[in-house]
């Protein structure tokens, strides 16, 4: 499976999703995390035992875990990074499939594209890096350094 999409200049980075079972747990907990300390605190209050400060501090703590861990199922589930390269700058974007992260757009003239190994060593997986005399962008998606290796090439020979 190709990883990478590059046209016109915008680079799509999608994730390798992961084991259908995790993304289940993870999914279950998350909406877990939301819903039942508010079923607690109304089951609390039906029981007669008032409205305390605890029931809040409980579902902010909960919806807080809920909402990182919603996150993290999103991204294992449809997690695709979107790099516009400009002449002089680059827009990263992060989208999660329900929603997206705000565009960060960092000014790089000259560009460098290269790969950066991560993970285990027998994985042979790595990152793409963008980088410019002291800026660097890297990228998250984890892909076979092979992929990366035809992206780079493409992306080198697409400046000159």
């Amino acid at each position: 499976m190709q990883q990478y999409h590059y046209h016109n200049n915008v680079l799509n980075l999608k994730v390798k999703k992961s084991p259908f079972l995790v993304r289940t747990v993870m999914f279950v907990l998350a909406f877990s995390l939301f819903i039942l300390p508010i079923g607690g605190a109304m089951f609390g209050i039906a029981l007669g035992s008032g409205l305390h400060i605890g029931y809040f501090i409980a579902i902010g703590i909960c919806s807080l875990i809920g909402f990182y861990t919603l996150r993290v199922s999103l991204w294992n589930t449809y997690g695709e990074e979107v790099i516009q390269i400009f002449e002089n700058k680059i827009i990263y974007e992060a989208n999660y499939g329900w929603f997206k992260d705000g565009k960060k757009e960092t000014v790089i003239i000259n560009p460098h594209f290269y790969t950066v190994s991560a993970g285990y060593e027998e994985d042979n997986e790595g990152v793409l890096v963008i980088s410019s005399d002291d800026v660097m962008v890297e990228s998250v998606v984890k892909m076979p350094i092979t992929q990366l290796e035809q992206l780079v090439s493409k992306l080198s020979d697409k400046d000159k």
